[in-house]
């Protein structure tokens, strides 16, 4: 499985934010708004911290995607 976090960057476009914005209100630094950039993963209280700021749930930020169809899951 991989995460995608295109579902928070429609968000913020929808919301008339830029990530920079969301940055500097969540205290991240910008190593770790360029592995959000970059669909790698980040920590637990970041993701808690973008969601508290926008008002948002886990579901409405990121995804996970299966990266190849697994036959011992099915």
């Amino acid at each position: 499985m991989r995460v995608s976090y295109n579902k928070l960057w429609k968000l913020l476009i929808d919301k008339n934010i830029k990530k920079g914005e969301l940055r500097d209100a969540i205290g991240a630094s910008k190593s770790t708004f360029a592995k959000l950039g970059k669909n790698e993963n980040v920590t637990l209280p970041v993701l808690l911290s973008i969601c508290e700021c926008l008002n948002c749930d886990f579901g409405d930020i990121m995804e996970a995607l299966p990266d190849e169809v697994n036959v011992e899951c099915k």
